[in-house]
């Protein structure tokens, strides 16, 4: 602790007073280590509250340079590092210098010194430290941005060599014993926290005439803008603006262009991006950007001016996409355009004279960055006489077309082919603009020839190393996919003149011929691109056909025979998300408008079995397809032959397609809510329809062109199509319903009339919503309307109860019979089982046996016919000697000659000498054997 009696030893020492001996017993002012102390482990410092103290005192004789004197022992004292633990009280003394440089320029020296030590690494004593002090670092870094309102060149300078040293920590040069150094981060974390780039942005505006500060400021800004924190607090200060105006001032060294840039970029990036392009879109900013484009376009021949270049055309860009950019008002959409087009289409503007594009790899980026730029601008409908006065198509379509031989091409092969794909992508963004000039270059008859070279069997290698050629190489699909999706934006704006020059050119035949080309060669490794591909020949196809009889008579039953096959697509395959949902798509929109309306291909598809398909296609239950599944179906029911198709269909389970719409009106019921009970009866006769949006929208009363709640909940969900179909096939003859499809039918049938009640009911509302009294006759029509649609929906609901007890009674009586059946089953097992247990008795208990055979004996004697005819001949049927109450089988063999004369059935055969003998076995021809009784009848063996 600094002490009176240590101050005044000091002063003494300074002054020359004391002497040798007293002053090894004195204490230091400045804090000096020793070996002995480093060895102890101690860090010895001034006592900066008496600095402080001796900085704030004024008015006395030789002040200044006792102040000074202290000031730079203090700066030798921590020439290894600044401890976090002073580092308030050392700022606070910097700040006491800087406000003495005005009246007091010798202070500029000991203020350079101190924020020399700010490079130095900060030191901490305890791990806690870095939290401890956060705040006093904080806050002591902010006060550097501050200082820089210093009008002094080289301490302004070396404020920024300091912050720059944040970001290029060293180790402290000597290592202070009992302390460490703060983490590598520490310091740029805490000028995020002190909101130093806010400060230094500010300063910006004290340097327009000072180049040599002003870079150091900004390369101070380059390294902060390496944050998100930094950015989005330079972004606040409105850095963005603030740079961007300045890029043209003169600068010899290159360095103000190339941060600036770099500074821009990083706003951009990691702060907000809508924030920074606002800012950007004023015409000071545009005005710069433009000057500083045409310069490094027109005398920029260095690698770096190339990429600098490309680099000011990216932000340009990113502008561009506001709409709000006064890209016009400024020129520089006109210039960008003639950048764009001046190797394609000559022009006799001075910006471009003489000037041309070499294939170096920076140039090949500025063309598609052109072509990019051309695609953002077309979006604002000003520009659209821009692009017409620029000839764009004209110069885009300079690329649509097959390569050609023996031509020089500035271009590799592969940047020629990159540039041809991006070109024709332009144009499917810009040619729907500029339909006149599209037609006037002969847009579609020079498309048409290119997918004509496309699906042709000429030798082409394709690169496909680029984004638009992705699932190219070795092959024409990048170059047809582009083209066809340029094809399906002109169709799609349903212009006459496009479409009927497209059918003239015979562009169906072709779609359908490249179609079944693609079918007839699969290619499993772009399977993606080739199911793009055919879900735009299918939407191309349905553009020109809609509405267009003829036209649907030219897509035909070859183009039927397309759409069969999609429709016939592994049912798996739609999850595969590769593309084929987009494609079913595709195919029901061509069915739709390329099929229905055309009779011979309505019932050549009726023929093919594609009713069939497309109930598969809505078994499948995706909600996303059944909408139109099930408009196409309300169409088709319009031909006479369609309802026995759909009569005729059988799903799993044998499901009809009856029962598979009933199934659908009651999920869908189930999603909207409708209210019904556990049996789908109507619960509520006065709304029968209404779903639980309906429940909760209030009625309002409404213009009489707007419509209604309850007329949009008939576009809105699939009911409506599903009463439509049901209704062509006859309510009353449709098979295969349980008893539940019946009481949801009898909802069904009752569809319009539940409606029309429902929207009766909401003119009623509005009616009293708008506090107006209907007369007489009206009001009692109203009411007589409301309580017939009620009466309706109890007439519906008894009908259901009827179904639903007659169903119950007939379950009754189905499980009596199944009761009875299980009953005779088990009486029949009883029988089985006594009957099983007498035989067991017969053979192991002998007066069982013998009594059986009394019965049997009896049963036998009883069944004789007693009264003999006569003449007629008596059989003995009883085997004597038989110990078996088991009847014998029913073949009985009758021996009309004796067996002594032959000797038996077996004697001759070679089974008798394989079986068990029987009472001796086959009878031999033995003379000394005399068989006495022999029996009519033979045993059976």
């Amino acid at each position: 602790m600094w002490t009176e009696e240590a101050g005044a030893t000091a002063e003494a020492q300074e002054s020359g007073i004391g002497n040798k001996s007293s002053s090894s017993s004195q204490i230091p002012v400045v804090g000096v280590v020793t070996e002995d102390d480093e060895a102890q482990g101690v860090f010895k410092a001034m006592d900066l509250n008496r600095v402080i103290k001796l900085l704030e005192e004024t008015d006395k004789v030789g002040l200044e340079e006792k102040q000074l004197k202290f000031v730079k022992k203090l700066v030798q004292c921590y020439q290894n590092g600044l401890p976090l633990r002073d580092l308030a009280q050392i700022f606070k003394i910097l700040n006491l210098c800087s406000g003495k440089i005005k009246n007091q320029p010798r202070f500029i020296e000991s203020a350079y010194d101190i924020i020399k030590l700010c490079g130095l690494p900060f030191l901490k004593k305890k791990v806690s430290d870095e939290i401890t002090y956060a705040e006093d670092t904080a806050n002591s870094i902010a006060l550097l941005g501050d200082l820089m309102k210093i009008p002094s060149s080289e301490l302004r300078i070396q404020i920024c060599k300091c912050i720059v040293d944040f970001y290029h920590a060293e180790p402290p040069k000597k290592h202070i014993p009992g302390y460490q150094q703060a983490s590598s981060s520490y310091k740029i974390q805490m000028a995020e926290v002190g909101g130093l780039a806010k400060t230094m942005v500010q300063s910006m505006t004290l340097l327009e005439n000072q180049l040599v500060e002003k870079l150091w400021v900004l390369k101070v800004l380059q390294h902060l803008s390496t944050s998100e924190v930094n950015c989005t607090i330079m972004m606040k200060a409105q850095a963005a603006s603030g740079i961007c105006t300045h890029l043209n001032d003169p600068d010899p060294s290159g360095q103000l262009l190339f941060r600036s840039s770099e500074i821009l970029w990083n706003l951009l990036e990691k702060s907000s991006k809508e924030e920074v392009i606002q800012q950007l879109s004023n015409l000071e900013c545009l005005l710069a950007l433009k000057e500083v484009f045409k310069n490094l376009f027109m005398r920029g021949f260095s690698h770096y001016d190339r990429q600098l270049r490309n680099d000011i055309l990216v932000i340009t860009t990113i502008i561009a996409q506001n709409p709000e950019a006064p890209m016009i008002e400024c020129g520089f959409t006109k210039d960008l355009i003639l950048f764009a087009t001046f190797n394609e289409v000559k022009s006799q503007n001075l910006l471009v004279k003489g000037l041309k594009l070499s294939n170096s790899y920076e140039d090949f980026e500025l063309k598609k960055l052109l072509f990019n730029v051309i695609v953002i601008l077309c979006k604002d409908l000003p520009t659209v006489q821009l692009l017409i006065d620029g000839k764009v198509i004209l110069a885009l379509f300079t690329y649509v077309k097959k390569p050609e031989k023996q031509k020089i091409i500035d271009w590799s092969a592969a940047q020629h082919e990159e540039l041809q794909l991006h070109a024709i992508a332009t144009l499917s963004s810009v040619a729907p603009l500029l339909i006149e000039e599209y037609m006037s270059c002969q847009g579609n008859a020079r498309v048409l020839a290119f997918l004509e070279w496309c699906e042709s069997e000429d030798p082409f290698f394709s690169h496909g190393n680029s984004f638009h050629g992705t699932g190219g190489r070795g092959n024409k699909f990048a170059q047809m996919r582009y083209s066809l999706r340029l094809l399906r934006a002109m169709v799609y704006l349903e212009d006459e003149t496009v479409n009927k020059d497209l059918c003239e050119k015979g562009t169906i035949q072709q779609m359908i011929g490249i179609f079944k080309n693609m079918i007839s060669k699969p290619n499993e490794k772009e399977e993606a691109i080739v199911l793009e591909i055919q879900s735009d020949i299918l939407l191309i196809l349905s553009g020109l056909c809609e509405n267009h009889i003829q036209r649907k008579e030219i897509f035909g039953t070859e183009g039927v025979d397309i759409v069969l096959h999609v429709m016939k697509t592994d049912p798996r395959k739609l999850q595969s998300g590769l593309g084929y949902n987009v494609l079913l798509f595709s195919t029901l929109d061509s069915i739709w408008c390329c099929i229905l309306g055309c009779y011979p291909s309505e019932d050549y598809f009726l023929e093919k079995e594609g009713i069939f398909l497309l109930l598969d296609l809505l078994a499948l239950n995706q909600k996303k397809f059944c909408n139109l599944i099930l408009g196409i179906m309300v169409e088709f029911c319009d031909n006479p032959k369609t309802a026995a198709h759909v009569n005729a269909w059988q799903g799993k389970k044998d499901q009809t397609a009856a029962s598979l719409l009933i199934k659908l009106w009651r999920k869908e019921e189930k999603e909207l809510g409708v209210k019904r009970d556990k049996n789908g009866k109507i619960i509520d006769t006065k709304k029968p329809l209404f779903t639980s949006f309906q429940e909760e929208q209030k009625i309002i009363p409404l213009p009489a062109n707007c419509p209604s709640i309850a007329v949009m909940d008939v576009s809105e969900n699939i009911r409506a199509k599903i009463y439509a179909i049901l209704g062509k096939l006859d309510f009353e003859n449709l098979p295969g319903l349980s008893a539940e499809d019946f009481v949801t039918l009898c909802i069904i049938h009752r569809y319009l009339d539940f409606k029309i009640g429902e929207i009766w009911n909401e003119i009623y509302e509005e009616i009293k919503l708008e506090k107006l009294r209907p007369v007489t006759t009206d009001k009692k029509a109203l009411e007589a309307i409301t309580t017939a649609s009620e009466n309706i929906g109890k007439m519906v609901a008894s009908l259901q109860s009827d179904i639903i007890e007659s169903q119950a009674c007939q379950d009754v009586q189905n499980e009596q019979k199944v009761y009875a059946k299980i009953q005779a089953t088990h009486k029949q097992r009883e029988l089985a089982n006594k009957s099983w247990e007498d035989f067991l008795a017969r053979t192991s208990n002998a007066k069982a046996l013998k009594k059986a055979k009394r019965l049997q004996e009896k049963a036998i004697e009883a069944s004789r016919y007693h009264k003999r005819p006569q003449n007629a001949i008596f059989h003995q049927t009883d085997i004597k000697g038989l110990n078996t109450t088991v009847p014998s089988g029913g073949v009985v063999t009758v021996e009309s000659t004796p067996a002594r004369l032959v000797g038996g059935p077996l004697v001759d055969t070679d089974i008798a000498l394989k079986k068990l003998p029987i009472r001796g076995g086959a009878l031999q021809r033995v003379k000394a054997v005399k068989i006495v009784d022999a029996p009519k009848k033979s045993i059976p063996t």
